[in-house]
């Protein structure tokens, strides 16, 4: 990998949780799920952040 990082976009954050795009779009809207950035008329996310917000939920919450 290069010295940066790949930011993902929300298709790939999508496909990591294997959640629809649109309730991605809803949970930002709500103040809900990983923390994304504007990047322009672009959402985007770290990485890490994404898997970080996925390990600090509760196990067998659902």
């Amino acid at each position: 990998m290069s010295k940066f990082d790949r930011l993902w976009t929300i298709e790939d954050v999508s496909d990591y949780l294997g959640i629809p795009v649109k309730t991605l779009y809803d949970w930002r809207t709500r103040g809900y799920g990983p923390v994304g950035k504007r990047v322009g008329k672009y959402v985007r996310y770290r990485a890490a952040d994404v898997v970080a917000w996925f390990e600090s939920l509760e196990t067998g919450a659902a």
